[in-house]
């Protein structure tokens, strides 16, 4: 596997329901269909639904299912009743053996009781439990509790507002955070592109512009950070626009004085950085490879 394979394989958890592209079911299904035959769908991650949409999602993907279509991947948003959402889950993947399996959750969980709660409502379960918690302060007991019920955390990277951005050095201090306690993270919104520059928090006409991180910036700096980096420098990396600065090799990925091979990248993305949601495939790849970076 190559170094940028190794970086992003798996990374774009698709979350075309969602803000700014708001597809309806049938179209975001019908995409993702698309997206998993894609020569590039090996960056493709789960299919991000809602837990109150799955009766949706049953219906669209029923309508497109074939006999040899493989096990859709789900992360499914759980509401504020976290209890009987999971029942609910637990229902649908009882159903769909073999068609589609939720094995990831993402609830927002913004004190240290939420955390706890959640962690018992699934306990015992094969998926994966992701707690979205609030960046703009120091996360760190949030991220303990996080630790210590045995989930992953998540951060909101943006929105379709200027002001859901969060600062550079928050977003760094949230990465070390998890690193420092052993948490993996996702991270989801304002990042359908590489890299960081100005661009519409929506796809209206006349829309407003915001700075938005690049999903390049993001996964190299926790990587880079998980290898010694010091925040400074994270934030510094956050802030690169240019693709040039970036050295990327079959065996590694360089930025400055810092690189990082193929084996710790793999490594980094089981133990640190997961994957980001994006309402647009096409963009993230597409950027990607106008840039020169994907061949």
């Amino acid at each position: 596997m190559t170094a940028l394979r190794a970086l992003l394989a798996g990374t774009v958890d698709y979350a075309g329901l969602f803000p700014p592209a708001g597809a309806d079911m049938p179209a975001a299904v019908s995409n993702y269909a698309a997206y998993r035959a894609d020569d590039n769908a090996w960056m493709l991650g789960r299919f991000v639904v809602p837990v109150a949409r799955l009766g949706e999602f049953e219906d669209a993907h029923a309508a497109l299912q074939t006999g040899d279509d493989p096990e859709w991947r789900l992360s499914a948003l759980v509401g504020p009743d976290v209890e009987q959402d999971v029942a609910r889950v637990r229902a649908f993947n009882a159903a769909h053996v073999g068609r589609a399996s939720v094995d990831s959750l993402e609830a927002k969980l913004p004190t240290e009781d939420a955390i706890r709660r959640a962690a018992v409502a699934t306990s015992g379960d094969a998926f994966s439990l992701f707690a979205e918690i609030p960046a703009h302060d120091d996360p760190a007991p949030l991220v303990a509790a996080i630790h210590a019920a045995g989930i992953a955390a998540k951060i909101r990277t943006g929105g379709t507002t200027a002001d859901a951005f969060p600062p550079p050095d928050a977003v760094v201090r949230f990465i070390r955070r998890c690193i420092g306690a052993g948490v993996r993270f996702k991270a989801t919104a304002g990042l359908h592109h590489p890299l960081r520059a100005e661009y519409p928090v929506t796809y209206d006409a006349g829309a407003p512009v915001a700075t938005m991180y690049g999903y390049l910036n993001v996964f190299l700096a926790a990587a880079f950070m998980a290898e010694g980096m010091s925040d400074a420098d994270a934030v510094q990396l956050l802030e690169e626009r240019s693709a040039n600065a970036f050295a990327v090799a079959s065996s590694s990925i360089g930025w400055g004085d810092f690189h990082v091979t193929a084996v710790q990248l793999r490594r980094i993305r089981t133990a640190v950085a997961v994957s980001f949601g994006s309402c647009s495939f096409r963009e993230p790849v597409d950027e990607l490879r106008a840039l020169g970076i994907l061949g």
